[in-house]
């Protein structure tokens, strides 16, 4: 039996949903290239530079391992092994929880934020693309892209997510997205895909 492909030109051409996997995997790739060359630039791996990136602008709660490896969707064991070669390499330091001695945040040194304030800029060549479309399109993008990540998370594809859907402090009411925490609608283009204020939803605790 003829097992189904997106990327069987003769399937894909007949679906729409095909052409925008293929579409995503294409923009991946790009992500993929920038991230790879402004690693070699570094000499880090690229994971070890999303940690970097990642560390600048997290809470302390975030930057530990366990969260660490559930954000990117790695095992404990993998992420541990970069640690070390970013504490080797003087790029983060420990912070050890003063109630669980054995628990312990990352933070950047004064090197590692030199170079993750460097490195957080490695996707900036995507916006101008992004800004050359309409502010309808844009909205429109942003909303489509933020329900496939919310059922590609329900499905357990992707893991920790802090986007408005997720959020405790989210409602929507007739149509109109409002978030309690700020006390206000809102606009679709609004939607916050990481919210440093986020608070999951018990029912998505053990996606």
């Amino acid at each position: 039996m003829k097992q189904y492909s997106p990327f069987n030109l003769n399937e894909q051409n007949q679906k729409v949903e095909s052409r925008i996997v293929v579409a995503l995997e294409r923009i991946s790739e790009a992500f993929r290239v920038l991230l790879w060359n402004e690693s070699k630039g570094n000499a880090l791996s690229p994971i070890q530079m999303q940690l970097l990136i990642f560390i600048s602008f997290h809470s302390m709660e975030k930057c530990k391992v366990g969260y660490l490896a559930d954000e990117f969707n790695m095992t404990k064991a993998t992420i541990s092994d970069s640690v070390k070669v970013l504490l080797a390499k003087n790029l983060v330091s420990k912070e050890t929880d003063p109630v669980d001695m054995r628990s312990y945040s990352l933070s950047l040194t004064t090197e590692g934020k030199k170079i993750a304030k460097k490195a957080s800029l490695f996707a900036s060549s995507m916006e101008p693309p992004i800004g050359n479309l309409s502010e309808e399109q844009q909205t429109i993008m942003l909303n489509g892209l933020l329900k496939l990540i919310y059922d590609l998370n329900k499905s357990g594809i992707i893991t920790i997510q802090r986007m408005c859907f997720t959020c405790s402090n989210y409602q929507l009411k007739e149509g109109v997205h409002y978030c309690k925490l700020l006390k206000s609608s809102l606009a679709e283009n609004e939607l916050r895909v990481d919210c440093p204020e986020h608070e999951l939803l018990p029912t998505t605790k053990n996606n």
